[in-house]
């Protein structure tokens, strides 16, 4: 992973980790986080990564996002106050990865750096992207998918929301994979979930109306899995003879994993994410070298790894 040295403006003299010198007097670095949303478990781990890092440098965070993931004035707006406030790095994850761009070309025209994190900027104006390779997980799902169903049989992709590049590249990696099986057929890869775990649920019953005699169902984030497996619980989907993999983790899911009603779950590491994140943001202020991608790895949860190593340690870094 190549290391950048990065010219970032907005800082001043510093003397400890997370204090700047402004004249005679120490301040703060201020660091603005701004999340797709504010109620998935997804961002609370994220928010405790970040809370955790700003304490041990010694670092001021603002932290604040849309309650519903689908409010992208909302987030332009925080984006605004933050510039307004005069933070002294700003964070963004993205909504839309178009939506945000005028607003990034506004802070750095301020002398404002900015990262993103968890979802790609639709630009290349930002010093750090710290994220999933969401790429990478979609592709790990297909696998897990294809082999619970003996590589054969029908499939359903339920894509989040348009526009969100995180999934987009999850959905992408997804259907390239499965292509690779020749006698897997995706049925329907055109429906969104949108931003709510209700709205997911009712897209979700339509789906299962639509298309009786599913194998395999895929969801791209925890909303749309979560939407998908009430459907199926209420359904009595098949007496559960389909296979469903999904991405993210919520204790409803862990359970439905332990249950067999999910076979498997794509785990980003959002606690360091957010950790990194804040991190990023010290190091971009100082004008130290930062890399320009810090991937925060994905795995693929299963009932037969559960218990490994590898899956409690993300799960012991979610909000207790």
């Amino acid at each position: 992973m190549a290391t950048w040295g990065l010219s970032a403006c907005g800082g001043g003299g510093q003397t400890s980790q997370g204090e700047a010198t402004t004249g005679t007097e120490a301040k703060k670095i201020r660091v603005g986080l701004i999340p797709k949303g504010s109620t998935h478990t997804h961002w609370k781990t994220v928010q405790a990564g970040a809370q955790k890092a700003a304490n041990e440098l010694g670092v001021e965070l603002l932290w604040q996002g849309p309650i519903k993931e689908d409010d992208r004035q909302a987030q332009v707006q925080t984006v605004q106050n933050f510039i307004s406030q005069g933070v002294d790095v700003l964070g963004i994850a993205p909504l839309d990865a178009q939506s945000l761009v005028p607003q990034v070309q506004q802070a750095i025209k301020r002398g404002i750096p900015v990262l993103v994190f968890d979802s790609a900027l639709g630009s290349e104006d930002y010093s750090s992207y710290i994220a999933t390779n969401n790429h990478k997980g979609g592709q790990l799902c297909a696998d897990r998918l294809a082999e619970v169903m003996g590589k054969k049989g029908k499939v359903l992709v339920l894509r989040y929301a348009e526009g969100s590049a995180s999934t987009l590249e999850r959905e992408a990696g997804f259907l390239e994979k499965i292509k690779q099986y020749p006698d897997i057929q995706v049925v329907s890869d055109n429906q969104f979930a949108g931003a709510t775990m209700e709205k997911a649920f009712q897209v979700s019953q339509n789906l299962l109306n639509r298309f009786p005699d599913l194998d395999g169902v895929f969801c791209s984030n925890e909303s749309a899995t979560q939407g998908m497996l009430r459907a199926l619980e209420q359904a009595a989907y098949r007496q559960g003879s389909y296979k469903f993999v999904g991405f993210d983790y919520n204790q409803t899911l862990i359970d439905a994993v332990n249950n067999q009603k999910i076979q498997g779950l794509a785990m980003q590491d959002p606690f360091k994410m957010g950790y990194e994140s804040v991190r990023a943001a010290v190091a971009i202020y100082k004008k130290q070298p930062v890399e320009r991608l810090i991937d925060t790895g994905v795995i693929m949860m299963t009932k037969e790894n559960f218990q490994s190593a590898e899956v409690q340690s993300l799960l012991s870094s979610k909000v207790q």
